[in-house]
C-alpha cells in the first residue's frame, strides 16, 4: 500500500466522525432514497456488510441531486463556522457533540445555517450526507501532504473505502454540477455585456376607458404600452449613472377642460409619462449619482426632476412614475416636485445627531434647468425656464418621516407650471392652475408626511401652495393641492398593495376665468403582484369638477395596468 495512502487515513476519523451522524443502514441502503435521523446514536460495524446494491439510473441521480439542492434553497444559504458554539441547538450533552467539536474546529467540514442553528434533529437525505462527505473529502486531501504518523488501522481504511463506493454516484453527480456550473460562469464572464454595467427593464401594458356624460362621449377603450430600458452603470461601487432608454404609445384622455389651448393634467396616469407617443425610442434620463464626502450628489443630463434626489414621504403610492405604484401623477407624489425639470445638479447633506426621539436630519438643495442645450436668447441653463428646490427632511423615530419644502421657478411665455420640464405640456392639475401666458416668477411651499403606524398600515400626505406672481396686466393667481393616502401593503398576499388617495387636484384662485370649483380626485388600485416579476394592477380612477368648472360633468377612468420588471 502506497505512502500516501496510509497517510490520508490519518485524517480518517474526520469521516469516521461524520458516520456517527448516520445510520448503518444509510451505508448499504437498497434505496437511494432513505432518510435517517441526523441524530440517531449508530456505531459503524467493520465486520462484512451486505452487498451494496448497483445505484438507479443517472437521471434518477440527478433528479434527486436537484430535490437536495431545493432543500438547500428553502432552508436558506449554509455558513460555514468555526466553532461548534456558534450552533444554539447543540449542547455538551448531546450524544454527537464530540464528534462536532472535532468536525467543526479540527477539520473545518461542517457548516451550519445563517441563525446559527445546526438542525441536527431533522432527517438527514443521502444526498446532505454526500455533500458533507464530499466536503471532509476535500478537507482529507488538503491534509494529506502534512500528515506524518501511520496510527489508523486497516478496518479505518475499509470503513473510509466503503464510504466512498457507497456515495461514489452522490459524490460524482454533486462534482459534476460543480464543473457545469463553473463552466457556465466562465462562459458568462467570457461574454457578458460589461463588467460595469446592468440592464433593468420596465414594460407596461394598460386597457383603459373614460366614463361619464361628456368625457365619454369624446374617447374610446385604448390599449396603450409603455417601455423603459434602464442602463445602470457603476465606476466605483457607490456611484451609479442612469442612461434610460423610452418608447411608448400611451396618450391621456381628453376631458374637454383646455383653457387657452393647453391640455389638462387631471387624471394623467403614471404610464403616459415619458412616451413618445408613437413608439419611437429616444433617451429620456440621463443622470449621475455619486457620494462626495457626506453629501449624495446628483447630475442631470436630460430628463431630471425633483424626486429623483428628493424625499417625496408617499410610499407605495410613489413608483418614480413607474408601473408599481399609484395610477395618476397625482396620487404618487406632492404636484410641487413637478415644478421644471431637465438639467442640472443637485446634492443631499445630512445634519444633527439624531439623538432620542429625533434622527439624523439632511438638507436637499437642487437646481433644474428646462432648456439647457438652446444657445438661443432667453434660452440655455440659466436663462430659459429653471426650477430651485430646498427641502429639509427630519425622521422622528422609525415611524415617521417630514420634509418642508421650498421651491422657486422661472417659467417663460406660454409655459405649464407643473410640466416637469416639458415646458408646456402639464403632467398634473387643471389647466387653469397651469398656464402661464406671460412670462412668470414663482414661489412655492410644500409639506409632506408618511406616518407607518404598522407594518401592514402607511398613511402619507401633502399640501402645496404657489403664488404666481405674472409680468403682464392681471395675471397673478395662486395655486393650491393637497391629498393623503391610505396604503395597505402585503394586503391578501407578500408584495400585494392595496391604496387609496383622494385630494384636490392642484387648482387656481384668483383667476378671471373659471368658477373655482374644486377638481377632486379620488383614486383606489389594487396591485397583485402575481411573481418577483410581473404585477397586475387594476384601478379606479374619479374626478369631479374638471377643469375647475362644475359644469362639467364627472368623469371616471378604468384602469386595467400590468407591468413586467426584468
Amino acid at each position: 500500500m502506497s505512502n500516501i495512502l496510509w497517510k490520508s487515513l490519518v485524517v480518517s476519523p474526520a469521516v469516521l466522525g461524520a458516520t456517527l451522524l448516520v445510520s448503518g443502514a444509510a451505508i448499504a441502503a437498497p434505496s437511494i432514497t432513505t432518510e435517517v435521523s441526523a441524530t440517531e446514536q449508530t456505531v459503524i460495524e467493520i465486520a462484512p456488510q451486505p452487498e451494496i446494491l448497483a445505484q438507479a439510473a443517472n437521471d434518477n441521480v440527478i433528479n434527486q441531486v436537484n430535490s437536495y439542492s431545493n432543500e438547500g434553497r428553502q432552508n436558506t444559504t449554509i455558513s460555514q463556522v468555526t466553532s461548534v458554539s456558534q450552533f444554539s441547538d447543540v449542547q455538551p450533552t448531546d450524544w454527537a457533540f464530540q464528534a462536532l467539536q472535532s468536525l467543526v474546529e479540527r477539520y473545518g467540514c461542517i457548516a451550519g445555517y445563517p441563525n446559527a442553528t445546526y438542525r441536527g434533529n431533522r432527517a438527514l437525505t443521502r444526498y446532505e450526507f454526500a455533500a458533507g462527505l464530499n466536503a471532509c473529502l476535500d478537507r482529507v486531501n488538503e491534509l494529506i501532504a502534512t500528515a506524518t504518523a501511520d496510527m489508523v488501522t486497516r478496518e479505518d481504511l475499509a470503513t473510509l473505502q466503503r464510504l466512498q463506493e457507497e456515495f461514489s454516484a452522490e459524490l460524482a453527480t454533486l462534482r459534476g454540477r460543480v464543473d457545469s456550473l463553473e463552466a457556465r460562469t466562465a462562459e458568462l464572464e467570457a461574454n457578458q455585456f460589461s463588467t460595469t454595467t446592468k440592464l433593468v427593464g420596465e414594460a407596461i401594458f394598460a386597457v383603459t376607458d373614460a366614463f361619464g356624460d361628456t368625457v365619454g362621449d369624446n374617447n374610446n377603450t385604448v390599449f396603450q404600452n409603455r417601455v423603459r430600458l434602464d442602463l445602470q452603470t457603476s465606476f466605483t461601487g457607490r456611484d451609479i449613472l442612469h442612461t434610460r432608454l423610452s418608447s411608448g404609445n400611451a396618450q391621456n384622455f381628453n376631458l374637454g377642460t383646455e383653457v387657452g389651448g393647453l391640455p389638462s393634467g387631471e387624471g394623467l396616469q403614471t404610464f403616459n409619462v415619458g412616451s413618445t407617443g408613437n413608439n419611437n425610442v429616444n433617451i429620456d434620463w440621463l443622470a449621475y449619482y455619486v457620494p462626495v464626502g457626506p453629501a449624495q450628489v446628483y447630475i442631470a443630463a436630460t430628463g431630471g426632476i425633483h424626486s429623483d434626489y428628493a424625499a417625496t414621504n408617499n410610499p407605495y403610492f410613489e413608483d418614480f412614475d413607474g408601473g408599481n405604484g399609484a395610477l395618476t401623477t397625482f396620487a404618487s407624489e406632492n404636484p410641487i416636485y413637478r415644478i421644471g425639470g431637465g438639467a442640472g445638479l443637485a446634492l443631499t447633506l445630512p445634519f444633527g445627531q439624531g439623538g432620542g426621539i429625533l434622527r439624523p436630519s439632511s438638507l436637499t438643495v437642487g437646481y433644474l434647468g428646462s432648456e439647457p442645450n438652446s444657445p438661443g436668447l432667453g434660452e440655455g441653463v440659466f436663462n430659459g425656464n429653471y426650477a430651485a428646490l430646498g427641502q429639509l427632511n427630519f425622521s422622528v423615530g422609525d415611524r415617521l418621516a417630514l420634509a418642508a419644502t421650498y421651491v422657486h421657478g422661472y417659467h417663460g411665455a406660454g409655459s405649464s407650471l407643473f410640466d416637469a420640464g416639458s415646458v408646456t405640456n402639464p403632467i398634473v392639475g387643471s389647466s387653469l392652475a397651469n398656464i402661464l401666458q406671460n412670462p412668470s416668477s414663482t414661489n412655492s411651499y410644500g409639506v409632506s408626511a408618511a406616518f407607518r403606524p404598522s407594518d401592514r398600515l402607511s398613511v402619507s400626505g401633502f399640501v402645496s401652495y404657489t403664488d404666481v406672481t405674472g409680468f403682464g396686466v392681471d395675471d397673478d393667481k395662486e395655486v393650491w393641492t393637497y391629498g393623503v393616502g391610505v396604503a395597505l401593503p402585503d394586503f391578501g398576499k407578500r408584495g400585494n398593495v392595496l391604496g387609496i388617495f383622494a385630494g384636490a387636484q392642484p387648482y387656481a384662485r384668483g383667476v378671471v376665468d373659471g368658477s373655482n370649483r374644486l377638481p377632486y380626485q379620488v383614486e383606489g388600485f389594487y396591485k397583485y403582484q402575481v411573481s418577483d416579476n410581473i404585477s397586475v394592477t387594476p384601478g379606479v380612477i374619479w374626478l369631479t369638477n374638471p377643469g375647475q368648472n362644475s359644469d362639467n360633468s364627472d368623469a371616471v377612468i378604468g384602469t386595467l395596468r400590468t407591468t413586467f420588471t426584468f
